[in-house]
């Protein structure tokens, strides 16, 4: 029978942790766990309350195993009488936790591997923890990385010494990711769940978007224009509402650039298939609500502030632009106003009156003839 000598692996962790550059106390934790592990598989069952302490200078390991008390045993594993609880500890009572203590000499062959395996399991993870401790202040900021492998539901992007993924919902729609291919991606958060640390990347939310123009637009990092929000449909379209802090600086084209150059630098990157509308911010929420909903003219806008709602008028032919496809073109344009947005088709009473001051003007251009020309005009 393999034996575990416990000394020998408080040494081979140590190691291990010391070329990982992982605290003594980390190693400490994956050695008791290790022996916590190997215990139940030699003499205990798998959801059993055991816990370890061990003695890294003399190598001496002591395991307690933790029972409740109950008036009625169902399980000698998990369950004690209060009887016999009473013979460990003077004072239990029903509900407490006893612990027996074991010393722990050695452990057979199974045991040891299974004490291997959670070592190595555990290793690994407390190296992505001190791994992805280094990328906790860069939450926020974009950097590049490598297409490692692309699934179903997620892609996995190697950065640096971590490893991150993009959700699907953090995906630019209908971009094509291929493995090896360098792409920019956006530190969104560390999510930390049972199978440890993730680190997790986005393309597809605004503030990607926000980044890029930031390393376009140098008058942002100045402060002469800002950004005041961003609504975004990844893969289909981006609208922008922009305003200057300065008198006399456009700031619809101080993020357009001279032909186009910066906002095109932002479309390479997120794909020719995304259009980007950027338009003025305005502190009046009438005329915001017009700027939004551009490319479409709108007649008049008509605002409930208590619903947070706003009716917005437009003619006729102005309807499905101010709609969009898919009614996109309005939810972006609610979303980057805050207000829910109604489009109705202005009255059409309206046209006829459009009409008159033309038909006055042809009238009085035929008097202007008429008057000027002795002869009447020949039919």
């Amino acid at each position: 029978m393999e034996e575990m000598n416990l000394k020998q692996l408080a040494l081979a962790v140590r190691t291990i942790a010391e070329e990982k550059n992982l605290p003594e106390e980390t190693v400490l934790s994956v050695i008791e766990q290790a022996i916590a592990a190997a215990w139940r598989r030699d003499h205990g069952e798998r959801d059993q309350e055991v816990r370890s302490e061990f003695n890294m200078n003399s190598g001496e390991a002591v395991v307690y195993v933790g029972r409740e008390v109950v008036e009625v045993v169902g399980s000698e594993a998990h369950e004690i009488s209060l009887e016999d609880a009473l013979k460990v500890k003077k004072d239990a009572v029903l509900g407490d936790l006893i612990e027996e203590k074991h010393t722990v000499e050695s452990f057979g062959r199974v045991a040891a591997q299974t004490a291997k395996q959670v070592v190595l399991q555990r290793l690994r993870e407390a190296e992505r923890e001190v791994v992805l401790g280094e990328y906790e202040d860069k939450i926020g900021t974009v950097v590049n990385g490598t297409v490692q492998r692309v699934e179903p539901r997620v892609v996995r992007v190697e950065i640096g010494k971590a490893n991150g993924i993009i959700p699907q919902s953090e995906q630019i729609q209908g971009e094509f990711y291929s493995v090896g291919s360098r792409i920019k991606v956006f530190i969104k958060d560390i999510e930390r769940d049972n199978r440890g640390p993730q680190l997790i990347l986005s393309r597809g939310n605004p503030e990607f978007i926000e980044y890029l123009f930031r390393q376009e637009v140098p008058e942002l990092e100045s402060g002469a224009v800002e950004i005041k929000a961003i609504s975004r449909e990844a893969g289909r379209r981006t609208k922008l509402a922009v305003a200057s802090t300065v008198p006399g600086v456009d700031p619809v084209g101080t993020f357009v650039g001279g032909h186009g150059t910066r906002v095109q630098a932002v479309m390479n990157e997120v794909g020719d298939q995304e259009k980007i509308d950027i338009v003025t911010y305005d502190a009046n929420i009438e005329q915001f609500i017009k700027n939004a909903l551009s490319p479409a003219e709108v007649v008049k806008v008509e605002i409930k502030e208590a619903d947070k709602r706003a009716t917005v008028y437009v003619n006729e032919d102005q309807q499905s632009i101010a709609i969009g496809r898919g009614g996109q073109n309005v939810r972006l344009a609610s979303n980057l106003t805050g207000y829910e947005l109604d489009i109705e088709q202005a009255v059409a009473a309206a046209k006829p009156a459009e009409q008159g001051p033309k038909k006055n003007i042809e009238d009085s251009l035929l008097n202007a003839i008429e008057e000027t020309t002795d002869e009447p005009i020949a039919e």
